[in-house]
């Protein structure tokens, strides 16, 4: 069977690790690479046609194509390949906002053509573990979800807020690790960098099963912190996506004897254990398993709607830290 026929756009930071990764991806060969700028600054193109705009890079026959442009060109870039039948993973977060979103999927479900996000937390090997776990049993009841995402400001991000840039992540890991729909977002925001758009949000929720939430993201932090913590009937998972590292904290079976500590605790403290796992890349994964439903496979893929139930989620998140109101959904 001939390899997949791959195109890429969008040759910036993003671009250029979905370049190396599609390069090396068994089953598929990346036959061009596109740029508004008809530049490629980061050298993806190795040789390959470097081309400027969707339409040519349409013209290479592909069965699919990696759409990594600034999220404002994403609406166009995903009807055009829509419209000329070619399978397309795009960069999340699908759209600015929730009708573009809405765009994007429906033109791709009336080509019966297959869509999927960019949302790569979903493919770190901590959290697949929790999911796994979690599935199994081992938390017995999910009570909480906690994410942590903070950092110093990335110079690459200029058209959307961290809302959109990064606590889509959390939106997403959180909805899919529970397997469970948001039903309510209250929120905060603040603009302390001088710029456009929102660079720190506080976020509380709750998923459609009463499980609690509670996000916390910026761009203002001197540090790198990438945490969930997963709190449940039997105990506690703490994912660090930075490292893929997955710790259980169990609640203890000793009872404990000093009344007023006992009280106070609710649970006791029991073992701790750091599951050893297998650390695949998760861009590597993510990709695998997009190249799979295209081949009509079974695969794991972020789906355009589950896309765009993201920013519908995130558009909420913002409506209320402007309004002061907790959004249902």
């Amino acid at each position: 069977m001939a390899n997949l026929r791959a195109g890429l756009i969008g040759l910036g930071m993003m671009g250029r690790h979905h370049g190396r990764v599609l390069a090396g991806l068994e089953g598929v060969d990346l036959v061009a690479v596109a740029d508004v700028s008809g530049q490629d600054p980061h050298g993806v193109a190795k040789g390959r046609p470097l081309l400027s705009s969707v339409d040519e890079l349409i013209e290479q026959n592909l069965d699919y194509c990696m759409v990594a442009v600034p999220t404002a060109f994403h609406v166009d870039v995903a009807l055009a390949l829509a419209e000329a039948g070619v399978h397309a993973m795009i960069e999340k977060p699908l759209a600015t906002d929730t009708p573009g979103a809405q765009k994007i999927a429906d033109a791709f479900a009336e080509k019966g053509l297959v869509g999927a996000v960019g949302h790569i937390e979903r493919y770190n090997p901590a959290l697949q573990q929790a999911r796994a776990r979690i599935e199994n049993g081992d938390l017995g009841d999910v009570y909480q979800i906690v994410t942590r995402r903070q950092g110093p400001f990335p110079a690459r991000i200029a058209d959307v807020g961290v809302v959109k840039d990064l606590a889509t992540h959390d939106i997403d890991l959180t909805s899919w690790v529970r397997q469970q729909p948001f039903s309510s977002v209250a929120a905060r925001t603040a603009f302390r960098s001088g710029r456009e758009f929102e660079d720190m949000v506080s976020v509380t929720g709750q998923l459609a099963d009463g499980t609690i939430t509670s996000h916390l993201v910026n761009w203002l932090s001197p540090f790198k912190e990438r945490v969930t913590v997963i709190t449940g009937e039997k105990g506690a998972f703490i994912a660090d996506t930075l490292t893929a590292d997955l710790t259980f904290h169990a609640n203890g079976n000793i009872r404990t004897e000093w009344d007023d500590v006992a009280n106070f605790r609710g649970v006791s403290e029991g073992d701790v254990v750091r599951y050893a796992i297998s650390k695949r890349e998760p861009l590597l994964v993510e990709h695998e398993n997009f190249r799979d439903a295209v081949l009509g496979k079974e695969s794991d893929i972020v789906t355009l709607e589950q896309g765009l139930q993201v920013v519908r989620v995130a558009e909420a998140v913002l409506e209320s830290a402007s309004t002061g109101r907790t959004i249902e959904l």
